[in-house]
Formats: C-alpha cells, sequence, structure tokens
C-alpha cells in the first residue's frame, strides 16, 4: 500500500520525537509499504525549522523514513505564533498533498484538530479512504486542564468539527481505552457508528530499547548512589502536568526519614519555578536533572528503583490513558508506582507495581513509602511482570494491527 500519515508534529526520533508514526513507518516500510509523512517545517519544542528559505515544502529521509517538511513559521511557547502556525499547517499541507498524486490510505492523527479536519476533507476529494487518530480529546482537554466553558464559541466549533471528523473518517483509531465510553457520552455512538473504533495504544520499540540501553549512558550520581531510593519520573515540566504536588510529597518523605530521592528528567516552562521553589524550603530529597536526549532514557529509567506515573488527575481519566512514559518503564523492566488511577489501569492489575487511588501529596509518599520498605523479591516481581507486558505494546506488534486495519478500509 501507499500510505499517507499527516500529523503536524511528527517529529523524526533524532530531533526529539513524538515517534508513534516513526515505529509505524518503520515497520510497515520492512513489510513492503511505501510511507511518507507529511509534517510542519517547524520542529515542536526546538529553536529547528527544516526549511529557512521560501520553498513550499522539502522532501528529506531522516532517521529511515521519508518525510514531506511542509514550511511553517516559527513560534515559541503557547502564544500567537503558535496560533498561526496551526492555522498554516492544514491550508499548506493541502497545497502540497496535491503534488504527490494519490495515496491509498490517509492516516492523520491529533491533536491539531485543524489538521486532522483537511487529512479527511483530502481522502473525501481523493476518494482514498481516511483513518483519523485520537490521541488526546480535543477540545476535551482543553476544557479540563485550562477550565474553559464550554460554551466558550471557539470550545463550541472545535466540538463541531470534532464530531465531523469523527463522522466521515473511515476508521478511528484511539489510543485510550474508553473510546467507545467516549463517543457514548458525547451522544455520538450512532452518528459517528462505533462498529469503526479500535484501539492501539502508544508502544514501545523493545529492541531499539534494549538497544539503546546499552550504548547510551549517562553520568549522574544519583544513578550510580547505591543508598538512595530511586524513584524516576520523566516528561514534560508544565503547569498541566502537576509537577508541583511532587515538592509538597517530598516534603512528606522528609518527616518519614524515607530514603527516596524523587529524580525529575524532563524541560518545560514551569521547571524553573519548581527549582526555586525547591531551594527556598531548602529540599535536597527533588532534584531537577533537566532535559535529555531520547535515546538516554532506556538507561535512566532501567536505573530506578521506582517509576514514576504522575498527572493532574482530571474528569478525563474516566476514559483512559495512554502516555509514552509507561510503555518505557514497562519496558526497563522496573517497579511502577503510578498516582493516575483509571478503570483502564495497566499498571496495577498487571502486577507491575502500585496505582493510587488519589493524587495528595500523601497519598503518593505513603505509596512509595511502601514500595521502599517492600521485600526485594516483591519488587523484582513487579519488574519481571511489566518487561513480559511490554512484549503485548511493542511498536513491532502495534504495526501489524495497523497494517490489518489499513488492509481492512482499503478492502484489500
Amino acid at each position: 500500500m501507499k500510505i499517507w500519515i499527516i500529523n503536524h508534529y511528527a517529529i523524526p526520533p533524532s530531533m526529539g520525537g513524538l515517534v508513534r508514526h516513526y515505529y509505524f513507518s518503520k515497520y510497515l516500510q520492512q513489510k513492503g509499504h511505501e510511507v511518507k509523512i507529511f509534517t510542519s517545517s517547524k520542529i515542536h519544542n526546538t529553536e529547528i525549522n527544516m526549511i529557512p528559505d521560501k520553498s513550499p515544502y522539502m522532501e528529506k529521509e531522516v532517521d529511515g523514513i521519508q518525510y514531506t517538511f511542509v514550511r511553517n513559521s516559527n513560534y515559541k511557547g503557547n502564544r500567537l505564533g503558535r496560533i498561526i502556525n496551526m492555522l498554516q499547517f492544514p491550508v499548506r499541507v493541502w497545497k502540497t498533498c496535491k503534488k504527490f498524486g494519490k495515496p491509498d490510505v490517509i492516516y492523520t492523527s491529533s491533536p491539531d484538530l485543524l489538521t486532522a479536519f483537511t487529512a479527511v476533507m483530502l481522502g473525501r476529494k481523493l476518494k482514498v479512504p481516511k483513518v483519523a487518530e485520537i490521541r488526546d480529546l480535543w477540545p476535551e482537554s482543553i476544557v479540563a486542564y485550562n477550565k474553559i466553558s464550554r460554551k466558550n464559541p471557539i470550545i463550541y466549533a472545535l466540538s463541531k468539527m470534532e464530531k465531523w471528523i469523527y463522522k466521515n473518517a473511515d476508521r478511528l483509531v484511539f489510543t485510550m481505552a474508553g473510546g467507545k465510553k467516549y463517543l457514548r457520552e458525547k451522544g455520538w455512538a450512532k452518528a459517528v457508528g462505533l462498529q469503526k473504533v479500535v484501539q492501539v495504544n502508544n508502544g514501545v520499540d523493545i529492541e531499539e530499547f534494549e538497544s539503546f540501553r546499552e550504548l547510551y549512558r549517562i553520568a549522574d550520581k544519583d544513578l550510580e548512589e547505591k543508598e538512595i531510593f530511586k524513584v524516576v519520573y520523566t516528561g514534560s515540566i508544565r503547569k498541566a502536568n502537576h509537577l508541583e504536588i511532587l515538592i509538597e510529597c517530598a516534603k512528606e518523605l522528609k518527616k518519614k526519614e524515607s530514603k527516596i530521592k524523587l529524580l525529575i528528567w524532563g524541560e518545560g516552562d514551569y521547571r524553573e519555578a519548581l527549582m526555586k521553589r525547591c531551594d527556598e524550603i531548602g529540599l535536597d530529597n527533588i532534584v531537577f536533572k533537566g532535559r535529555v536526549e531520547k535515546k538516554y532514557i532506556p538507561y535512566i529509567v532501567s536505573r530506578a528503583d521506582v517509576n514514576l506515573m504522575h498527572g493532574k488527575i482530571t474528569g478525563l481519566l474516566r476514559f483512559g490513558i495512554s502516555l509514552n512514559k509507561l510503555f518505557d518503564y514497562l519496558a526497563a523492566g522496573r517497579p511502577i508506582f503510578s498516582d493516575l488511577y483509571t478503570e483502564y489501569d495497566l499498571v496495577a492489575p498487571n502486577g507491575c507495581g502500585i496505582t493510587a487511588k488519589q493524587d495528595t501529596a500523601k497519598e503518593i509518599a505513603d505509596g512509595l513509602f511502601l514500595m521502599e520498605k517492600l521485600p526485594g523479591d516483591v519488587l523484582r516481581q513487579y519488574g519481571e511482570n511489566a518487561k513480559e507486558l511490554a512484549k503485548e505494546f511493542d511498536y513491532k506488534k502495534l504495526a501489524d494491527k495497523m497494517e490489518q486495519l489499513f488492509l481492512e478500509v482499503c478492502g484489500k
């Protein structure tokens, strides 16, 4: 098949990487399919713009995958520049795609409903099947995290667009397990058609993970320290990630005279404020390590005594989650502590660790302290269970599911 992937933020791994579509492309190519990724020239969360001149697009093979970078303006943060960028891309990707003939199937991904809307429209025009992927429930996420009213005109318009995408796509791929539940709650089940809904989680490339763990090691005194109990968090450090509660958790652990040290790897616009707060309090059992290239993550999470799944609790958890970090944690074969309770939890029911039912500082501290005191054989069993579960979410296996979906929608 000739497969087009249209995703505003399909960043190659070597540039920071929102890597789901890279791995699907890698394994679909190995199966003999032709895959082309259309994405923005402005690489999100970096200073990189792949097109420095006025060229409308640039074709380039990166990390073994064929990308078509569509020229987009630069921006920083979530200000006006990013909004302009988001408005530009759908128009420009439409013009660019018209120069490349016709694929067998178009596969698009949200967030960025404007891009998904444009991709589905393009599929209708070209009379080819359209597969729309939902990685984030926009605009519901905006409502949940930013406390914006659903009556807001922009939210109302985005909700209408969301429904249109769901109705007009030939298949809907939800990364979270509760996609059908979401459609039922919205009252869209009949209009959209639940029979076209499938779930394909995020995952981990196990072969690559194990290779990187050996090849890319990072010198860090805390990771090598044997007298502390290392609890590792990796990911973004923004207001929405609710990391300020971990500072309160560290204070609680101090009271318990615990040997736990919280090691936070990641970057974001809230990091400096959190570091300042730790300095003011005088905490030495929580350390913000900063950004690290993704290739070092396998080594870091494999050195943890416990890996931490943490985020902000919102009502959206009732539909499940599929955070990339979870699958890295599973592949690491280390115990996991999660404060993201959902009925679709993968951690506790699969014996990979403990999931707290509340996200208070005390609940998190009590849970981590409990794990610190568990016998070594219990912790080892959690780790073995995690590593076994990771096999279900190997991108090589998930790519098989995507291939089957594409074949079905193409009638092959």
